[in-house]
């Protein structure tokens, strides 16, 4: 044991965890956690303009590197600043842990007016976190710490929150340092020969592939099941990347109520669903048999009812599938590749699953970004659109908001993950209403040299609601913006802005923004733009939805 503080604690503690960032901003409740963090050498604390970046940041960490995202606030409006982050961390199934600090001890629940108090401030995250704990004792901390890291990871991995008080984290008392707790895994063993089985009398089997792959860490296992079984996979926005969009029995991403995957989908005799909850806009019949492989128990049948749940971890159950299934023979896989080839080129030539502009610009960009760069992909038109059109060819480097759909997400969200991906070009693109949610992050990435490129595509307004608001509605409504000019704003920074004067330049431009070792903003001056085809038809929420789920 050591006689140590409750800051002390737990920074020894992200230590024994392997924590070597968190993204935090400093404040009065939080003095005895940052002293503590100065005087340990092997944990970097990265500070952000805006609380809100501290998770968005935490969270694109953890989604390009598979590590957990840490992130720290002050209580009250800090944890609330942090929402915006943790929901897009919850929605996407992210290991983020947010430190927290509370008012006083004595003071908690008493509703006195103390600075930054909020009463029962656990409620705050309890929706959009995976556990809470408050911690009153620096003794407390190591196991609160390890038990944090532990639910986080275990199982459905999402975000966790723990708080001190200020006077824990500097108190001192003896304290026995722990290591960290091992993520239990839950292995379904019985069901894999069931699975077997059923693949070998399949004639047209489909994998439906989703981000829970990438979150455990396990696509070099399941691009051995593709190689073994010869199954034609499609992906969820979420699995982009999982399969290399150029290998042969790649179909592509799946996004919307119909077109050519769709239809896949649905005359297929068999989905191997492996850790996807699946779409509640892409239903499948429930005459199609499903399989439903996934480590959380609530998502299966949920939205598919004929689903034959696999609810076990995902390593495990694909390691124990690669070895006791055989190779397909190679007859059947060269007449699958064919198919798969000839749905590849008719969605390429399909007018119905395309959208002009958006196609020529987002092939724009991606001819200008190297093959292995991480892609972040704001909730923006281009960034809809980009869900199941952006070529993606290596694990984790796509990264969307998933259904919390926040604006505002993908510049901070890059910052992490330049943060932990130091050597891999990496490209944001953003609309020009959610790049001023965080614009101050601009600070941030000029201060700690993170050159990422950030693309913004400017139409003057929010222009997905302009748009509905138009077509659907009688006319938009305060949707327009006055905005800064781009390139001026970055200069003024220290950072580099660049103008596309034509869209055809922004090809060039990524090129040269890339080359460059700070970080550069891009500025797309574009009109507005048709819906996305897949998102046809009247705003959804034109009618009720009563009867959306029996």
């Amino acid at each position: 044991m050591s006689k140590l503080s409750g800051g002390q604690a737990l920074v020894k503690s992200l230590v024994r965890e392997g924590v070597e960032y968190v993204f935090g901003v400093p404040g009065v409740q939080m003095y005895g956690i940052i002293s503590a963090l100065r005087d340990e050498p092997s944990i970097k604390l990265i500070v952000p303009r805006h609380e809100q970046a501290t998770t968005y940041m935490a969270d694109g960490y953890f989604r390009s590197t598979g590590k957990t995202g840490v992130a720290l606030v002050v209580p009250g409006p800090g944890i609330y600043n942090a929402g915006a982050g943790l929901s897009t961390a919850y929605s996407r199934s992210s290991s983020v842990v947010l430190i927290a600090g509370q008012i006083p001890r004595k003071t908690i629940g008493k509703d006195f007016g103390g600075l930054h108090e909020v009463n029962d401030q656990l409620e705050i995250t309890r929706p959009i976190t995976k556990w809470q704990k408050r911690i009153f004792r620096p003794n407390e901390v190591p196991e609160a710490v390890h038990m944090g890291f532990n639910i986080s990871k275990t199982g459905r991995s999402r975000p966790v929150h723990i708080e001190l008080p200020p006077e824990t984290m500097v108190e001192k008392e003896e304290v026995d340092l722990l290591n960290p707790i091992p993520v239990e895994i839950n292995e379904d063993i019985e069901k894999v020969d069931q699975v077997i089985d059923l693949i070998n009398i399949s004639r047209n089997p489909v994998i439906y592939a989703g981000g829970g792959i990438a979150r455990s860490n396990s696509e070099d296992l399941f691009m051995k099941f593709v190689d073994r079984s010869g199954i034609p996979v499609i992906t969820s926005a979420s699995g982009k990347g999982i399969i290399s969009d150029d290998h042969p029995l790649a179909l592509g991403s799946s996004l919307g109520p119909f077109g050519y995957l769709k239809e896949y989908l649905e005359n297929s005799d068999l989905i191997i669903a492996i850790g996807t909850r699946f779409s509640l806009r892409n239903p499948i019949t429930d005459n199609v048999k499903v399989i439903h492989i996934d480590v959380d128990k609530n998502v299966i049948g949920k939205i598919h009812k004929n689903s034959i749940p696999v609810i076990t971890d995902l390593r495990s159950f694909l390691k124990n599938i690669i070895q006791n299934m055989d190779f397909i023979k190679e007859q059947k896989i060269s007449e699958r590749i064919a198919t798969v080839t000839k749905i590849r080129k008719s969605i390429e030539n399909s007018i119905e699953e395309h959208n002009e502009p958006q196609r020529s610009y987002l092939n724009l960009i991606r001819e200008g970004t190297p093959k292995d760069s991480f892609f972040i992909a704001g909730m923006t038109q281009l960034g809809y659109y980009s869900r199941p059109h952006w070529k993606t060819y290596f694990p984790k480097t796509y990264i969307d908001s998933g259904y919390s759909g926040n604006l505002g997400f993908s510049f901070p969200t890059s910052l992490g993950v330049k943060i932990g991906n130091p050597d891999k070009p990496v490209v944001c693109l953003s609309g020009d209403g959610g790049f001023m949610y965080n614009s101050s992050e601009l600070s941030t990435a000029v201060k700690y040299g993170i050159n990422i490129v950030t693309i913004i595509y400017n139409d003057g307004a929010f222009g997905n609601v302009a748009r509905d608001l138009d077509d659907d509605f009688g006319g938009t409504y305060e949707t327009s913006f006055t905005n800064p000019d781009f390139v001026k704003l970055a200069e003024s920074y220290g950072a580099i802005g660049l103008r596309a004067n034509e869209p055809k330049e922004i090809s060039n431009l990524i090129t040269e923004g890339l080359s460059l070792n700070k970080p550069v903003i891009i500025d797309m001056p574009v009109s507005r733009v048709d819906r996305p085809k897949i998102f046809s038809g009247r705003a959804p929420w034109m009618s009720p939805q009563d009867d959306l789920i029996n």
